[in-house]
């Protein structure tokens, strides 16, 4: 077995104390270490190839050497989710790049703040990344005014100074509706995402509605459902949806969680897709193209947004930027089998 390179061995062959090694290793600054000292340190870990644990760091840095993923859902939505395995893939290309460790933390509506205070007071992470959090989360405001580091994935309507990365929603929503429109549909439906609390849903709307305008279409009030993330809750609008006397032809489903079982509602009413009811969803998780027929969706580029999310945290931690910084990732509109012209209507 090869041994491990300790600390101890660094400190031998630079003829300093263990403990010099570590605050050399871990950049503390609080006590006055020569130059030549330092460069001694530095030279022995390279000859001996030193790699130091985390934990260790964390010890000497006095930090968590680990940042959070902190999500407002229930563990029913996580397991049904398919966008999340995208998500937690593209951070941890990031913490493992890193030498990170990386805390998943689900938090149920209305615990938000508690969870977050208990987090950072205990010292388990440096600081967190929230997925899409409701605009009416109190706790945002207290993270911002504590001056910890976090970053919404996702934007929020509400004016905080947090930094975010995310999508342009409502202008991803608008190509959406606006390729229904341009296929000749003009009873076009809209089954939100989530509630209308989150700002994705609320800015999906609001792109779905500014379409209709554009073209001159009112939109049926009766024709806008609310899902809730899973599928389930995209069956039950749609059936609703389907039992409306005038119907669209047409449906923009703000999730593709959500699409699976709206289209399977239409399924078992009979309803036929596109040549009854065009479909096109929003993130083109990796099933979209083996739906029946395959989903015309806006892609979302899932890993990227949960990348450029780690790597703004570890700026703000490292105090390289300063709140609140946003950076928003392009979407697509990926045209398959789901939604087709209309021949009459």
């Amino acid at each position: 077995m090869v041994k491990r390179i300790t600390s101890q061995d660094v400190a031998d062959l630079a003829g300093v104390s263990r403990t010099t090694v570590s605050f050399v290793l871990n950049n503390v600054q609080r006590f006055n270490i020569s130059t030549e000292t330092r460069k001694k340190v530095l030279e022995a870990a390279e000859a001996l190839g030193y790699v130091p644990l985390a934990s260790a760091q964390a010890l000497a840095s006095n930090t968590a050497r680990a940042i959070g993923l902190v999500m407002t859902r229930s563990p029913q939505y996580i397991s049904s989710d398919a966008f999340m395995p995208q998500i937690i893939a593209g951070m941890l290309d990031i913490v493992k790049e890193q030498k990170l460790g990386l805390l998943i933390e689900l938090v149920e509506p209305g615990e938000q703040r508690q969870t977050y205070l208990k987090l950072i007071r205990a010292k388990h992470i440096d600081g967190m990344i929230l997925l899409t959090p409701r605009n009416d989360d109190e706790g945002l405001v207290e993270l911002q005014e504590l001056n910890i580091p976090a970053v919404v994935m996702g934007r929020l309507i509400s004016a905080t100074g947090l930094s975010s990365v995310d999508i342009d929603n409502r202008a991803a929503a608008r190509t959406a509706v606006e390729h229904l429109i341009g296929l000749g549909h003009r009873r076009i439906g809209c089954i939100l995402n989530a509630p209308v609390p989150y700002s994705s849903a609320y800015e999906r709307l609001a792109g779905y509605q500014d379409a209709l305008a554009q073209y001159g279409i009112t939109p049926e009030q009766n024709w806008i459902k609310s899902a809730d993330f899973d599928p389930m809750s995209g069956y039950t609008q749609m059936k609703l949806l389907l039992e409306e006397a005038n119907r669209p032809t047409a449906v923009f489903i703000a999730s593709d969680n959500v699409a699976i079982g709206a289209m399977l509602a239409m399924r078992d009413n009979g309803v036929r897709v596109p040549e009854d009811i065009s479909i096109v969803g929003f993130d083109d998780i990796p099933s979209a193209r083996f739906f029946a027929p395959p989903l015309t969706t806006i892609r979302t580029p899932a890993r990227e947004l949960a990348q450029k999310s780690c790597f703004l945290l570890l700026d703000l931690i490292s105090g390289r930027v300063k709140p609140p910084v946003h950076l928003t990732v392009e979407t697509e509109l990926i045209i398959r089998q789901s939604s087709q012209r209309l021949f009459n209507g």
